[in-house]
């Protein structure tokens, strides 16, 4: 039993700690900045408060996640604070559309830290008052464990904001009017459904990320994060198509995974 390991995850869950996150951060700056990035990204960026952050995506016009990350209001503008481990930086993405804009892209030369807040992470320039630090190994199972779901780890380049349940505030601000990818968002909130879903789940046994799921003798998903924990269980996100939600799942070595 790691009891050190489960102290740090306790004290994330009470909101006592912070993790420092491998990230790239991009500064945006300029007189146009609020104007142009709200009209882009899908969180509302308007009424974010100094030195407070919204999570937030960038979406290709049909609707697919091209970058999470934490827009972190600041002074003199906003820093994007984005996992490292993303396939495309987010200031790439957003040059093309800086056009004839007042707007500047540049690297961040902050080092924010994330913190437990009540909708996941929350990025800030310093860690909250009498926190303290915890390893990357405590915050991924807490993150795990609060089914705070992660691009790409959990979704893919394929994936729509709404298979978890990111269409809705405050990821996405449904009531600011465009932004890129917004009428694919909202034809799927009204309209259907997405094809696949992610889904908290517990098993009592060993599941690793990557193991196939089954429904019977189909396979339906795949396991895309997982967390042991002392009490020999573990806390599992899977990636599943929307029609087997509701099925019995399980890994090609029999565990069962149940809802949580």
């Amino acid at each position: 039993m790691d009891t050190a390991l489960d102290e740090q995850v306790r004290t994330l869950g009470e909101q006592r700690a912070y993790v420092r996150p491998d990230v790239r951060v991009v500064a945006v700056r300029g007189v146009d900045a609020e104007r142009w990035l709200n009209d882009l990204v899908t969180a509302g960026v308007a009424d974010v408060p100094e030195r407070s952050s919204v999570r937030s995506l960038m979406l290709t016009p049909t609707g697919r996640i091209r970058a999470e990350f934490h827009v972190l209001r600041l002074p003199e503008g906003f820093l994007l604070v984005q996992g490292s481990d993303q396939p495309e930086p987010v200031d790439e993405i957003l040059a093309p559309y800086v056009l004839s804009s007042a707007v500047e892209l540049s690297a961040g030369n902050a080092r924010p830290v994330l913190a437990p807040g009540d909708d996941g992470w929350r990025a800030a320039l310093d860690p909250p008052a009498g926190s303290v630090e915890v390893d990357a190994a405590a915050a991924e199972r807490w993150r795990i464990e609060h089914a705070v779901v992660l691009f790409p780890v959990d979704l893919d380049r394929d994936s729509l904001p709404a298979e978890a349940g990111l269409d809705v505030p405050p990821v996405t601000d449904t009531a600011k009017g465009c932004f890129l990818g917004q009428e694919s968002v909202a034809r799927v909130r009204n309209l259907g459904h997405p094809t696949r879903v992610v889904l908290p789940a517990r098993a009592d046994g060993s599941v690793r990320a990557g193991d196939v799921l089954f429904a019977g003798e189909t396979k339906v998903g795949v396991v895309t994060s997982a967390a042991e924990r002392s009490d020999a269980t573990a806390a599992v996100l899977a990636r599943v198509r929307w029609d087997a939600r509701d099925l019995e799942l399980r890994t090609p070595a029999g565990v069962v995974l149940a809802p949580r």
